[in-house]
């Protein structure tokens, strides 16, 4: 294994700070400009930063599979460089198991804060940082006991059998192949088995049943990781993400025909075509920064991708928008009244860089 296979490459922490950017700020600043620019365009993008109520396709639900997908990228070089120096499986083992308790915890406090100690009813269980940290674990046991193509046939595996449990399983009330918002599968059994609070009321898109799809994602990028990691060419590495993305994203479209692409039940085809989303996309990003060395422009995204965790909490338990209220209001006064959430937003966001600016001057990275 050369050195170079080990280094860190600038590429996916750049995606990783792209990814989570539209968390930080950047999707609430371009949703808040739509109707204001008088211009289509700026509004075509604000229209792609809000969730499809069910089935349907939009930027906005690209956000959370990309992280996973890069999640699993990260593993695999990681992963791959304790078993280089020697390190026990069962030491990393417990590394990727006690990453996921920690996140599961940290999930369940981010839902529910201020957290209801007496009232465990409310309690939301499902959670972003939760799917990540049990997509990890999954995945990083796949990785070091199953080969690349094994781990594929994991992949068909789970994606044919959430395919057959949500047609032919029949649900009380409604029979079997119900994909509606009420009569579906996930949420039959979330409000069965999964105790707490679900965010959807009927079901919670981050329970139980949909976790075993989203992991896949996780698994897909650790194979996008284990070809970045070969000794092929830089452009060859390139080739075979594009390739494989273009054929994950046409494998999604086709199964959409009759499993809808849908970010809610997190649908097979969903899974496929987002993950071939992240094929593509990275390959983009690798090829641009780490192959043809475009680097100058990438320092923005890079401050954010080194501290996602901080990001991610950080909005949640900071009110950057009343920082920069505070600071702006003076500034933006004499505009338009419609102007002024547009100017708190972009502050906000300045806010949350500078902060992120700050830990990465320091050397101070946050991980699990």
């Amino acid at each position: 294994m050369s050195e170079k296979r080990n280094a860190r490459l600038l590429s996916l922490d750049t995606l990783r700070g792209f990814d989570m950017l539209f968390i930080a700020g950047g999707g609430t600043f371009i949703t808040l400009l739509r109707g204001k620019t008088e211009m289509p365009w700026v509004d075509a993008m604000a229209n792609q930063l809000e969730h499809v109520p069910w089935n349907g396709f939009v930027f906005y639900d690209f956000i959370f599979p990309l992280f996973l997908f890069i999640t699993g990228v990260s593993l695999t070089f990681s992963l791959s460089k304790g078993v280089s120096v020697g390190v026990p499986k069962k030491v990393l083992y417990k590394k990727v198991f006690w990453r996921m308790v920690i996140l599961i915890l940290l999930g369940i406090l981010y839902k529910n804060s201020p957290f209801p100690f007496f009232e465990p009813s409310k309690i939301r269980m499902g959670s972003v940082l939760g799917r990540i940290g049990i997509a990890s674990f999954i995945t990083g046991l796949l990785y070091l006991n199953f080969s690349l193509v094994k781990r594929v046939y994991w992949i068909a595996g789970i994606l044919l059998s959430y395919y057959a449990l949500l047609f032919l399983v029949p649900v009380p009330g409604y029979g079997s192949g119900d994909l509606s918002f009420e009569g579906n599968l996930v949420g039959w059994f979330d409000r069965t088995f999964l105790p707490g609070r679900l965010h959807q009321v009927t079901y919670d898109e981050l329970g139980i049943l949909t976790t075993f799809p989203a992991i896949c994602i996780s698994i897909f990028g650790s194979i996008a990781g284990e070809i970045l990691r070969s000794k092929s060419t830089e452009n060859k590495k390139t080739i075979t993400l594009v390739v494989i993305g273009i054929l994950c994203v046409a494998i999604g479209l086709l199964w959409n025909l009759h499993f809808p692409i849908n970010k809610r039940l997190w649908s097979s085809s969903f899974i496929v075509f987002t993950s071939g989303l992240g094929f593509l996309t990275l390959a983009v990003f690798y090829w641009i920064i780490d192959v043809k060395g475009y680097q100058k422009w990438t320092f923005f995204f890079k401050v954010i991708g080194l501290n996602s965790l901080v990001i991610y909490f950080a909005y949640r338990f900071i009110s950057f928008s009343h920082t920069s209220e505070k600071l702006l209001a003076g500034l933006y006064a004499p505009l338009a009244e419609k102007w002024h959430e547009v100017v708190v937003a972009l502050g906000a966001l300045v806010l949350v860089w500078l902060l992120l600016f700050i830990l990465y001057k320091k050397k101070i990275f946050i991980k699990v």
